[in-house]
């Protein structure tokens, strides 16, 4: 009976000391199962976990993987288009696994999940995107261990006569040579996923865009066309440091091919210079046509992303419900949280 009982005894001895190893492991592991033991400052073990995590919400860590879509406003304004958070929401959509971090000038700091919470409360239509991520754009920040931070410290924005395109034509490019991904005009709805990593958007057979490109953290692209940016520096000429650039830059150190045969693309070393098809389908001179009623919507089947030449706009044309265009046909497709709001006359901003 005693032999019994001490043998209960042992069994019960080795059963705790499994359980204990199991949660010490798992716990190691980063589970946090121990919810119900507080640390000293009265947070559970599992809470300071969590606001370990949260805390780590910066674009080092969000885009560390080197693959995630960036935005980018450098005006203050906090109140974009409707035709911005169309372009962000459908980015969200076709990249479900990839972040979407959105550089506003405007935003206050973030320093906290609930500062994120925050901030993404302020675009009701972007809200319930988990992969959506708002930071505040510091220029010099942004500039600090590139090329452009000189040029930046010296230049006086007032005497710049394009100052917020000249500014986001360098930050983009800084951003994109830090974390990689996938930069992309806020005027670009997204259509479906780009299959490449490194590569240029060619507007013509012999001009590239600026206003989307992809690369690898530390390309070669980017870095050679920061300094460029700086060298030859012309910020009163229109487009100078943006598609000019580009083209510079490709031409001089990538690719001196011209002109495209159907719809292929152009290998320009380890850079693809895309097809006009794959992002200007309808090319700037007539970009009127999607504020236009087609008898036949077209398919885009050779797109990845639409360019609405918000520029060459200049807010006289916006998407109206009801009016059958091309573009209320794309919104709805594209971004129907944003379209619903318009169509509801619901605030798209707080």
């Amino acid at each position: 009976m005693a032999a019994c009982l001490r043998g209960t005894v042992f069994v019960m001895i080795l059963m705790g000391i499994g359980f204990f190893y199991k949660v010490t492991v798992n716990y190691q592991k980063g589970y946090s199962i121990m919810s119900f033991t507080f640390t000293n400052n009265g947070t559970s073990q599992k809470e300071e976990a969590n606001n370990k995590t949260k805390s780590n919400l910066t674009p080092e860590e969000i885009l560390r993987n080197g693959n995630g879509i960036i935005f980018i406003e450098t005006t203050d304004r906090m109140q974009p288009p409707h035709l911005v958070l169309c372009a962000v929401e459908s980015a969200a959509r076709i990249y479900p696994n990839r972040p979407i971090a959105f550089f506003m000038k405007g935003l206050p700091d973030i320093n906290s999940v609930e500062d994120e919470d925050k901030a993404k409360k302020r675009f009701p239509t972007l809200s319930s995107h988990d992969n959506i991520y708002l930071f505040p754009l510091r220029l010099e920040e942004v500039f600090a261990n590139t090329p452009l931070l000189p040029w930046y410290k010296k230049i006086n924005p007032h005497n710049e006569v394009y100052w917020t395109h000249v500014s986001s034509d360098g930050s983009r490019l800084a951003l994109i040579w830090k974390h990689g991904g996938i930069y992309m005009d806020t005027d670009i709805i997204s259509i479906r996923p780009i299959p490449l990593t490194n590569f240029l958007a060619a507007e013509d057979n012999l001009y590239s865009s600026n206003g989307i490109f992809g690369c690898l953290p530390r390309h070669t692209f980017t870095w050679k066309s920061m300094e460029d940016f700086v060298q030859n520096y012309k910020g009163a000429v229109w487009g100078y440091q943006g598609p000019a650039l580009f083209t510079r830059i490709l031409k001089r150190f990538f690719c001196d091919k011209t002109g495209f045969k159907s719809k292929e693309d152009i290998m320009c070393g380890n850079i693809t210079f895309t097809n006009p098809e794959r992002f200007y389908p309808i090319p700037g001179p007539t970009w009127m046509r999607y504020f236009e009623v087609w008898d036949k919507y077209p398919t885009f089947n050779s797109s990845y992303g639409l360019h609405f030449f918000n520029f060459a706009n200049k807010g006289a044309y916006t998407m109206v419900p009801g009016s059958k265009t091309l573009a209320e046909h794309l919104y709805q497709q594209y971004c129907p949280s944003t379209y619903g709001a318009v169509l509801r006359k619901d605030h798209t901003y707080q």
